[in-house]
């Protein structure tokens, strides 16, 4: 799969979209907000950093089927972070799993439950999985509760990120998607 295969997705407010190279200024922007990398990196991701992100995002579509994609506001058509599924190969312990993240622009965080919610719906209706994973640091209680509101509940904490925080993976499975999708 590369970049033709990734979906665009369209809610009410939002565009999910394959990354393209010429994103690599809008990205960078967004990637140099503090709160934007806070949780792992504790501080904003410099334009270096974002352009190896960028490569390694747009090499997984081919490599993995999956990968996060760009998050495009409707209305102003800004891009104003990322969202999607993609292969947690930082967490080689859950191997092997897709999960779905966003990373919002601060003023646009309200918008993570709807891009999330995209992405899961694609990743069961069309890409056919099984179960889906969702991971954060406790301390980002915020995207907790995203997972929670999207059905998903704990399955794991007994592990830590590259950079040795502990992390906390939720999961989602089909049937308990389909259970929901089914109550509307």
């Amino acid at each position: 799969m590369d970049a033709h295969d990734i979906p665009t997705l369209t809610t009410e407010r939002l565009v999910l979209r394959p990354f393209e190279r010429s994103d690599l200024a809008a990205l960078s922007a967004v990637h140099a907000e503090p709160s934007f990398w806070w949780y792992p990196l504790r501080g904003p991701m410099s334009e270096a950093d974002t352009a190896g992100f960028l490569d390694r995002v747009i090499g997984r579509y081919e490599s993995d089927g999956f990968g996060v994609e760009a998050l495009v506001e409707r209305a102003s058509g800004r891009l104003i972070g990322w969202a999607g599924l993609a292969v947690p190969h930082f967490l080689p312990e859950i191997l092997p799993a897709v999960e779905v993240g966003w990373r919002l622009s601060e003023p646009y965080r309200g918008l993570a439950t709807e891009a999330g919610a995209a992405a899961v719906d694609w990743g069961f209706r069309h890409a056919g999985l099984d179960r889906i994973v969702s991971i954060y640091e406790p301390e980002n209680e915020a995207s907790g509760r995203v997972m929670e509101r999207l059905g998903f509940t704990y399955a794991s904490s007994a592990t830590a990120s590259p950079r040795g925080e502990k992390v906390v993976v939720m999961e989602l499975p089909r049937s308990r998607w389909e259970e929901r999708a089914a109550l509307g």
